[in-house]
């Protein structure tokens, strides 16, 4: 009969185990079939959403709260709220979520009115970091005790948000690298630290490994525009963009430095500023120019816009109050030299490392550095020459043009008067050598030999037929025809001259006689005087006999000085004339009697040669 009992009565307790299980799970899948996974408002402290089943063990808040001092706010399969974690439970909770790793349904937690120490907050965090919990928030936590330095695995997560809000640290001094190593590290979309007071706490040491991606500076601004106690903003590091077709920006007036470096900003983002702005970094974007007609910043004082792709000097009609101005590493060739001028506020300006083109351009930029006063940062090491290739490497303090290389009237007007100079010299020349006269000459020289070779047949040779052609001043005719035509042609050797007057052929021109005498003269013998430097034809047949001179390469001149002739006497043109006789020996004719002898033997001499053809046949020819 007891083992009877005994069977009935565990019958009837399995029974109802089943049957409580059972219900309990139909009411956890109708729950589950109206349940949202991810609610918008996950960092809201879900107060208002309504409550749940929960298995039988959570059912009761009282029991709960009783059994592990904590209160259940919601619990669904997906969604668990709780609130009162205290130093005596968290460890409860620890291990509570510890059952939820990946593969469980659970993905939002959220926990209320957290007081506990360093140690536990830590090992609470790390559980939930490696469970299925993707999106955890925690309101009004209190870290008691000392914060110290923790080890933390940030592998192996599904964590995507976490919401930390009103945070107080009762340790009044630690390490900010405790706090921050933390969670500069978490590697998910989206980190909130909100409403927290840490007190005594520095600046990072290093930089955050976090990299944004912010996209709309409109977008930012409109985010700041109820910050008003912001002053300052670092969106740097992000791709922001600002189009004309977005709205306009709204900025909160307390902003006074923004630092908007390392994005793909154009010269729109000046459309878009704060007015306040005291301090602005545009460096490395796109910004190719600073547009005119832009809302002035009155109270800008520092402006950085190094590596962008500007080709020029900003001017500062929207900046008046700028200072400091750094346009370093843009693509500026030649900056433009009137820069202080429309920026008087400025006292630095960094214009280093750029592409400077060394040429005139370049000088009013010198002139203004030379005036600045040391305002130019990083001169002189700075600024050095990149074009043309053969001043590359160059410092501008070291590259230098004369102001007529550079100064384009200058040069004209230089140019001009050495020209009107030159003209004057060489007319002053032509006119004082008589220079068109032996152009002259050497025309109708040039002339006369092309028709002489159109006459005669070709491969004709000249032959010599004279001993020498005299030429002399019809002054002087007297003396060189009674004595010294006389005196050569009956002495001894039988010496044959050409006389124009009667050698010269009747229908050619005086000059093709000339040119025809002296060719077929050995010699030509010059008779000088006073008389023979003031005669036109004298002066022709010299100049001939002279261009025969250096054309055949010969010593054919023989210069018989007949009386003396004075320096002053000598026109000019004559400058052939006075070279010869001051390099050429000549012969003086003698006063005395007893000298004459020797006079024509040494004249009978310079002209001595055995001619090929007959005196009588070059008489009947002529």
């Amino acid at each position: 009969m007891a083992e009877n009992m005994r069977y009935l009565r565990n019958f009837f307790i399995y029974n109802c185990l089943f049957a409580f299980t059972f219900w309990n799970n139909i009411g956890l899948a109708m729950k589950n079939e109206l349940f949202t996974s991810v609610p918008n408002n996950f960092l809201q402290d879900g107060l208002d959403k309504k409550n749940l089943s929960l298995p039988h063990s959570y059912t009761n808040n009282q029991q709960s709260k009783a059994d592990f001092g904590w209160v259940v706010i919601e619990n669904t399969t997906e969604s668990l709220s709780l609130s009162e974690i205290k130093k005596d439970n968290v460890r409860k909770l620890i291990t509570l979520l510890s059952n939820f790793r990946k593969g469980s349904r659970l993905q939002n937690l959220t926990l209320t009115n957290m007081s506990v120490d360093w140690k536990d907050f830590i090992k609470a965090l790390q559980t939930v970091w490696h469970s299925s919990i993707e999106y955890f928030s925690i309101n009004n936590l209190i870290q008691e005790g000392n914060v110290r330095s923790s080890r933390f695995d940030y592998s192996d997560t599904s964590m995507k948000a976490l919401a930390l809000n009103n945070v107080r640290i009762t340790d009044l001094y630690f390490s900010q690298d405790d706090i921050y190593n933390i969670f500069a590290n978490m590697n998910i979309e989206a980190l909130t630290i909100a409403d927290s007071e840490l007190i005594h706490m520095v600046c990072p040491s290093s930089d955050s490994p976090f990299r944004n991606k912010f996209k709309s500076l409109s977008k930012v601004s409109f985010m700041t525009s109820r910050m008003k106690s912001l002053r300052y903003l670092d969106m740097s590091s992000n791709l922001l963009r600002n189009s004309g077709a977005e709205k306009r920006c709204q900025w909160t007036d307390s902003l006074s430095e923004l630092d908007l470096s390392s994005n793909q900003l154009t010269e729109s983002v000046f459309e878009c500023l704060p007015v306040n702005i005291n301090k602005l970094d545009l460096q490395n974007n796109q910004i190719a120019s600073v547009p005119t007609g832009i809302a002035e910043l009155q109270s800008l004082k520092e402006l950085n816009l190094a590596s962008n792709r500007l080709a020029d000097l900003p001017g500062c009609r929207a900046f008046a109050g700028l200072e400091i101005l750094n346009i370093e590493r843009n693509l500026i060739l030649t900056p433009s030299a009137d820069f202080f001028e429309s920026c008087p506020s400025v006292k630095e300006l960094q214009a280093g490392q750029n592409p400077f083109k060394c040429s005139c351009e370049l000088q009013d930029f010198l002139r203004l550095e030379r005036q600045s006063g040391g305002k130019l940062s990083g001169w002189p090491e700075a600024y050095v020459c990149k074009y043309p290739e053969d001043l590359s490497g160059t410092q501008l303090k070291d590259f230098h043009l004369t102001e007529l290389a550079c100064n384009t009237t200058l040069l004209l007007v230089t140019a001009l008067l050495l020209t009107l100079v030159l003209v004057a010299v060489v007319a002053f020349l032509c006119i004082y050598l008589d220079v068109l006269w032996y152009v002259r000459m050497l025309w109708q020289w040039t002339q006369a030999k092309r028709r002489a070779w159109h006459d005669c047949p070709e491969g004709r040779e000249t032959v010599l037929q004279f001993h020498a052609f005299i030429s002399y001043s019809e002054r002087d005719s007297l003396r060189v025809k009674n004595e010294l035509i006389p005196n050569l042609e009956k002495g001894e050797g039988c010496i044959q001259l050409c006389q124009h007057e009667r050698n010269f052929i009747p229908g050619k021109s005086i000059v093709e006689n000339i040119i025809n005498c002296i060719e077929k003269s050995y010699k030509s013998i010059f008779v000088l005087s006073p008389n023979f430097v003031q005669s036109e034809w004298c002066h022709y047949e010299l100049y001939f006999a002279h261009h025969k001179l250096f054309s055949e390469n010969s010593n054919s001149l023989v210069l018989i000085l007949l009386e003396p002739i004075p320096p002053y006497v000598i026109p000019a043109r004559y400058h052939k004339l006075k070279a010869l006789m001051a390099k050429r020996t000549y012969l003086e004719w003698p006063k005395e009697r007893s000298k004459r002898a020797l006079f024509w033997a040494n004249l009978r001499a310079a002209i001595s040669i055995n001619l090929s053809v007959p005196v009588e046949q070059n008489r009947t020819e002529l």
